[in-house]
């Protein structure tokens, strides 16, 4: 019966230690994905400032040239 016990605690213990490596490889999936969104969302950061940009000088620009004339 001692021998079935310890069996079992080894069993249980195999099965933690596969569970644990398994999470390992899923954490490292959920890093990986937050760091391509990351960058993802760096990039379309720097879009909108250009899209500031573009709209600054299509709306300003032409009301100074104009009052330059």
């Amino acid at each position: 019966m001692a021998n079935s016990m310890s069996d079992s605690g080894q069993e249980a213990l195999t099965e933690i230690r596969a569970h644990e490596r398994e999470c390992v490889l899923r954490y490292r999936a959920i890093e990986d994905s937050l760091e391509r969104g990351s960058k993802r969302f760096d990039k379309i950061e720097h879009m909108l400032w250009g899209i500031y940009i573009a709209l600054f000088f299509t709306v300003l620009v032409p009301q100074a040239l104009r009052f330059m004339e």
